[in-house]
């Protein structure tokens, strides 16, 4: 009995064995599952944004407008271009006109101002200053008829007595003009010595932020002509204050300079032009 029993036990364990490996063996295993990190191990580009482009670089190149250049100040700007510095910052909306930056495309004429390329006059506009100085009238078009044989070219004292100029200072002439070396002309005198309006304007610039200058009064006479005086030791006049020819602007001084004189400059559309073609003879 007993015997038989264990019989029972065994054939029962024996037969559960055989079907656990049955179903062990008959069972699919499913591989794992393959995870493709090449992408994630791959060096990913940055996608950074580029760097914020200088303002008003839609313009770079254009009529009427500059990119500014390492070492560029407003200043200077505005006098290579015969305007007020003020009117530059309006004109670009610069909140400090100290922060400008290479690259910046600035406007340096006003719309609808006359603009001198190769000796033609595009789009003249009528000067809103009481001129001391006359520009010079438009070159006639193609299209216009054949006219007499050109007059010979004016001379000095008629240049003077056109655009209204006078001497500035009574000293004589120590350095002439030189468009590398010296942008206008060098005048002697004394410390204290008067220095004159060369013609009716209103003053652009009065102080010592131009470099090489001293201090500096800048008079714009029309939409041409601006006339400068540097180095002066006292300066009588304001910026935005109109002068008359004549009238005594400030006087004679060596301020960033070796001597005692008056620096005079003559500028046609901010490019420096010789004072002494504008000056009578004395």
């Amino acid at each position: 009995m007993i015997r038989k029993h264990f019989c029972f036990i065994l054939t029962a364990v024996t037969s559960m064995a055989v079907l656990m490996l049955t179903g062990c063996g008959s069972s699919t295993r499913q591989p794992a599952p393959v995870e493709d990190r090449s992408a994630a191990r791959a060096p990913v580009a940055a996608s950074l944004p580029d760097a914020k482009a200088p303002p008003g670089g839609e313009n770079a190149g254009k009529l009427g407008y500059y990119t500014i250049q390492k070492g560029d100040t407003l200043m200077r700007i505005a006098l290579d271009h015969g305007q007020s510095w003020r009117d530059l910052a309006r004109w670009n909306n610069l909140v400090n006109p100290d922060v400008i930056e290479v690259g910046q495309v600035l406007r340096v004429m006003p719309p609808g101002a006359a603009v001198e390329t190769s000796g033609v006059v595009v789009r003249p506009v009528t000067s809103p200053v009481s001129p001391g100085l006359v520009p010079k009238p438009a070159a006639a078009s193609a299209s216009s008829p054949p006219g007499p044989a050109s007059a010979p070219a004016p001379s000095t004292a008629s240049l003077a007595e056109e655009l209204g100029l006078i001497w500035p200072a009574s000293g004589q002439i120590i350095a002439g003009f030189d468009e590398a070396k010296n942008k206008g002309i060098d005048i002697a005198g004394n410390a204290g010595d008067p220095v004159l309006a060369a013609a009716d304007g209103q003053v652009v610039y009065a102080g010592a932020g131009l470099r090489g200058y001293g201090n500096l009064i800048i008079v714009k006479h029309n939409n041409t002509y601006l006339t400068a005086y540097a180095h002066n030791q006292k300066l009588l006049v304001k910026e935005d204050q109109k002068v008359r020819r004549g009238e005594k602007i400030a006087e004679m001084g060596s301020s960033d300079t070796d001597r005692v004189k008056l620096h005079f400059e003559v500028r046609r559309q901010g490019k420096p032009v010789d004072p002494a073609k504008f000056l009578s003879a004395r």
